[in-house]
Parts: structure tokens; C-alpha cells; sequence
């Protein structure tokens, strides 16, 4: 099943490149494929069994090239699963969002699938080389699809986002192949069981390797300035995927990789990585009230908001050196998934904003929820949702995070939490001067969502509101998979 889940987007890429012409059916094509995918990717979660208190389960392994103990190894565990289902649904959204797409559509349509495959391989491989081959596979389309179908400095946006990436990707690679060398193995599973306390070289240099190539795709204040410009000159379906699940390969391998194999380090670095986090958070929030482009703005929320991801991660460092307490890094499990939904409804809607009144500029919108009142109604909850409003997938996310950061660091926690304060601030000011306020004449004929429009704006409202009520839907299969990770600290 999880080869399919993983493949069927690239299937789907190479039948409509090579077999579909017409613009309509390209479009049509992409679509049944990316609710196909979806619906794979439900009922693996559904046939998901959270009983199992540790392991990989719908494993497939086969030897692939066995010169170099390298196989074809996927798996999904707590940790993963979630965030599968979360790249399907958000696949699913950007496919609707570029349904207007018209330039070039076929080949658009092509790359947009491939990087659904790209990601969601990630979060499955449990072959360090697989893991890379996927990890490495994203930046083609990405580049293509910002480069080609962006706006604005475009090429210098891709080429940034490229240079970032291959930066972090060149650490991890050495990261990798010091652990091959050391212990003779791929093998994710059998490497975070393995003890990795002894390596060809210092223990810490290979976790601070592996650290600064996830901080990037997190993005980690200071390593975070590719992502404002991806994300403005991007077409919106992609910041929706790139803001959705690209930043999420960050905070998973943060946890499945710094964690889950060496537990020494991240607990003697928790410190620092808490330091980070805190300065994330802040330093995103703050510079947000500078911005008076929305996608900018948005952007930079998205520094923030995912600086308590790396607070809820490093708080199971922390806490290693006095109580263990789990509940942090549920959090930041959670936040990952809540981000991805929240955030990726905020870039839709700005996409369509934009696409009615021609500009994103703050200042010279206003009045808009008279014009187009459902789109004003679905900006209305993302907007608090982002903010924490309870009955929210975003409250429940970062009440888990301070809940379990507070009892091992409660000073770094509370100034967390002022982020938090300052995200009500902007994000209120945002929707007082983008979409009420005195009408302004020159968006008279704009209109509200078209049905295509509003199909995955209701699809992510649904999880955002869902997860908020009924948070153990996630938890349950997030505590599934961290337990594991969290025994590995000790007592």
C-alpha cells in the first residue's frame, strides 16, 4: 500500500505528460489522481493500529542494491502516518488551487505530482539512501515550479531556495555516510536501536550535521531567509505544499534522526536548541508587523509558528537531564500537522485574493468580506486558528508544546508564549485591513470562491476544526510512534 501511496502521483505525472494534451483533461487527470492518492492515504491511516506500542508497520523491504546493503525500505510508524496523510490532503488542495493554472498546464501538472512523490517518500523510507533520493528528488520540481510559473524576482527565489537546500543536503549526506562507515548500515530502523555512541568521528559533529540540514527546511532562525522569498514569488499552489509538508521534512527528521539516534546529544544540546526555538519564534512574530505583502507575512508566521515545533523538540533534551516529560514533543508532532493545515489554507486564500483583486498589498485592500463573504468566513477561521483560538487544531497543538516545555524551562517557555500575544496581534490587524473597513471602488467586481475554489478550502477547514475537538485522533497515533523515541533517554 505505501508504494502506492507513494507512487501513484508519479504515475499519474508520467501518464500526463506522455499520454494527455488537452488543458481540461490534464486538469481532470491531475485531480483523480490527487483524491485517489487521498483516499489511499485515509485508509492507511484508518487500518493504522495505534495498539502496536512500537515498530514499522505496512512494511515493504526488498534488496536493491545489495553491493552496498542498500534496500528498498519503507514503513510508517506514529510519527509518519500522520504526516502522510497530511501530504495527500494537501496534495489534493494544491491540484484544486491551480485549477486556473494557464500557462504551460500539462507540464505544470506534471512536476506539481512528482513533488507530492518526492515528499511523501520522505516520510516513509526507512533506507537512509532512499531517504535521501527522495529528500534530494523535491528540489527539481520545486525549483521548476517556482522558477517557471512564479512571479517577481522568481529565478532568484528558486535559485536561494535551491542553495539552501543542497547546503543542508551536503552536511547530511557526510552525516550519513559517517554512520555507513561506522556501523555498515542503512538501515534507519536498526540505526536507532544500534547505539551510534561510537563513530569515525566525534558523535556530536554528526548530530549537529544532521541538525543544521533540518534547521534549513524547518527553517531555524538564522538559516530561514530563503523561505519569505520562496514563498512571494511562488504560485500558490506550491506555497501551500511548500509551507504545508516541504517544512515539515524538517521537524521530522529533527525527531526521527537527532532524537530518535542520538539521545546523548540532543540532550546535552537541548539548551541551545531551546535558545533557538525561542529566538524563532519571537524573531518571526516581530518582523511579521514589518510586512505589508500577505504572502510575506504569512511567510514569516510560518518562522514563527514553527519555532515551537523546535521548542517542543528540544524540550525532551531538556528534560532528559531532570523529568522526562513526553507531552512537549506530542506537541510539536502536532503543531507539524496543525501548521501544515492551518498555513496552507492561509496561502490558498491569499492565492485568491490575489487573484481577484490583483494585489496583495495591505494597504490597498479593505472591504473585500462584503464582495466575497465565504472566502472572507474561511479567512476569518484560519486566521484565528493560526492565533490558537480553542475549538482549534492550533490551540491544541501549542497548549501540548508549553504544556510540556513549561515543567523543564519555564522562562524560555514564557517568552514562547508572548510570540503567542503577538500572533493575535498581527494576525488580527491583517484581517481588520485586508477584508473589512470601508469598501474601496476599485474591487467593486470581485467575486466570491467558485466551487473548485471552495472544495479544498472545506477540506482543510474540516481537519483544522476536527483536530481541534477531537485532538486524540492524531495524539493517539503520534504517541504511537514517539514512545519509542522518548524510551530512548531513559528513565
Amino acid at each position: 500500500m505505501l508504494s502506492a501511496i507513494v507512487f501513484l502521483p508519479l504515475a499519474g505525472a508520467i501518464i500526463i505528460g506522455l499520454l494527455v494534451r488537452p488543458a481540461r483533461w490534464v486538469r481532470y487527470v491531475a485531480a483523480t489522481v490527487a483524491v485517489a492518492d487521498l483516499a489511499l492515504a485515509i485508509w492507511a491511516f484508518v487500518l493504522f493500529d495505534t495498539s502496536v506500542p512500537q515498530g514499522l508497520q505496512m512494511v515493504e523491504r526488498a534488496d536493491w542494491i545489495s553491493a552496498f546493503r542498500i534496500q528498498y525500505f519503507l514503513g510508517v510508524d506514529g510519527l509518519s502516518m500522520p504526516l502522510v496523510l497530511l501530504t495527500a490532503l494537501l496534495g489534493m488542495c494544491a491540484v484544486f488551487a491551480s485549477w486556473h493554472i494557464q500557462e504551460r498546464v500539462r507540464e505544470y501538472f506534471v512536476w506539481l505530482l512528482v513533488l507530492q512523490t518526492a515528499v511523501t517518500g520522505v516520510f516513509v523510507a526507512q533506507d537512509f539512501i532512499l531517504f535521501f533520493i527522495f529528500w534530494e528528488m523535491e528540489l527539481v520540481p520545486m525549483y521548476l515550479l517556482i522558477s517557471v510559473w512564479g512571479t517577481g524576482r522568481r529565478e532568484n527565489s528558486a535559485m536561494k531556495f535551491v542553495a539552501f537546500t543542497f547546503l543542508g543536503s551536503a552536511f547530511m549526506l557526510a552525516a550519513i555516510l559517517v554512520v555507513f562507515f561506522s556501523v555498515h548500515s542503512f538501515d534507519m530502523e536498526a540505526l536507532a536501536t544500534a547505539g551510534l555512541g561510537r563513530l569515525l568521528v566525534p558523535t556530536r559533529v554528526v548530530f549537529l550535521f544532521f541538525f543544521l540540514a533540518f534547521a534549513i527546511k524547518l527553517p531555524v532562525w538564522p538559516v530561514h531567509t530563503w523561505l519569505p522569498d520562496a514563498h512571494t514569488d511562488a504560485p500558490t499552489a506550491v506555497s501551500v505544499m511548500l509551507a504545508g509538508v516541504l517544512l515539515k521534512m524538517g521537524g521530522y527528521g529533527l525527531i526521527r534522526i537527532n532524537l530518535g539516534m542520538f539521545p546523548q546529544e540532543a540532550a546535552t544540546l537541548g539548551g541551545p536548541m531551546m535558545a533557538l526555538a525561542v529566538i524563532s519564534v519571537l524573531y518571526g512574530a516581530m518582523v511579521v508587523f514589518r510586512q505589508s505583502d500577505l504572502k510575506r507575512l504569512v511567510a514569516y508566521s510560518s518562522v514563527s509558528h514553527m519555532g515551537f515545533v523546535l521548542l517542543g523538540i528540544s524540550s525532551v533534551g531538556a528534560a532528559a537531564r531532570g523529568v522526562l516529560n513526553p507531552v512537549g514533543l506530542n506537541g510539536a508532532a502536532l503543531q507539524m500537522f496543525s501548521h501544515g493545515v492551518i498555513t496552507g489554507l492561509l496561502f490558498l486564500l491569499v492565492g485568491l485574493v490575489y487573484e481577484r483583486a490583483h494585489t496583495r498589498h495591505i494597504p490597498h485592500l479593505g472591504g473585500l468580506a462584503s464582495r466575497m463573504p465565504f472566502i472572507a468566513t474561511v479567512f476569518l477561521i484560519a486566521g484565528l486558528a493560526s492565533l490558537g483560538l480553542p475549538a482549534t487544531s492550533g490551540f491544541v497543538a501549542e497548549f501540548l508544546v508549553f504544556v510540556g516545555t513549561f515543567r523543564v524551562a519555564a522562562w524560555p517557555t514564557a517568552l514562547a508564549a508572548f510570540g503567542v500575544v503577538l500572533a493575535a496581534g498581527y494576525i488580527l490587524w491583517m484581517i481588520e485591513r485586508s477584508l473589512f473597513g470601508p469598501q474601496v471602488a476599485r474591487h467593486e467586481g470581485v467575486t466570491d470562491a467558485s466551487l473548485v475554489d471552495a472544495v479544498p478550502m472545506v477540506a482543510l477547514v474540516i481537519a483544522i476544526v476536527a483536530v481541534g475537538l477531537y485532538p486524540a485522533v492524531l495524539t493517539n497515533v503520534f504517541s504511537a510512534g514517539l514512545g519509542p523515541i522518548i524510551a530512548r533517554f531513559g528513565p
